[in-house]
């Protein structure tokens, strides 16, 4: 028997993780593994001019997941009256940041951790960033074939329509 939420359990729930797990995972974990030396770049005044540049993926990534989260949050009320507590896809988004990629959120994240390591001069940061690459990639075609069991004919038109990271809606 899988366990379920009510709607308004599942929104606080999803409050938290938005205000205290992401924080966490995407700036609290980078800044730990920055402790691990070298600091590329840096010297005793601080960041150097190219660390300095790893603001502009940040900030991309910050605003870009503001947008999702207040995207998911307008939709909240088409969440059914029980969520159940699974990976399988409970809607299927389509507007705002989803009308440019299908997967905005890790953009978004992967967005935070190229701009962490290369504000910080992390090399150990620079390896995550990789890894997460790596398995973002892994994850996305699982989570694809979901949608496609879940929506069907829905998810085929919008994925064949939005690409899967970033870029120009295609028309058909």
């Amino acid at each position: 028997m899988s366990r379920s939420l009510s709607r308004r359990q599942a929104l606080v729930a999803g409050t938290f993780a938005w205000l205290v797990a992401i924080p966490l995972v995407h700036g609290g974990l980078p800044w730990l593994i920055s402790r691990i030396p070298p600091h590329l770049g840096w010297s005793a005044e601080g960041p150097g001019t190219w660390n300095r540049l790893g603001a502009l993926p940040l900030g991309g990534g910050l605003a870009l997941l503001l947008w999702v989260v207040a995207t998911g949050f307008a939709r909240s009320r088409d969440l059914p009256e029980r969520v159940t507590l699974d990976w399988s896809p409970k809607l299927l988004l389509v507007s705002g940041p989803y009308a440019w990629s299908r997967n905005p959120m890790y953009v978004a994240e992967l967005a935070l951790w190229l701009g962490w390591a290369i504000y910080h001069g992390s090399v150990p940061l620079a390896l995550a960033f990789a890894t997460s690459c790596a398995v973002i990639a892994l994850v996305v075609r699982v989570e694809e074939r979901s949608l496609e069991a879940a929506y069907g004919d829905a998810y085929r038109r919008y994925r064949s329509s939005v690409p899967r990271w970033f870029g120009r809606r295609r028309s058909g």
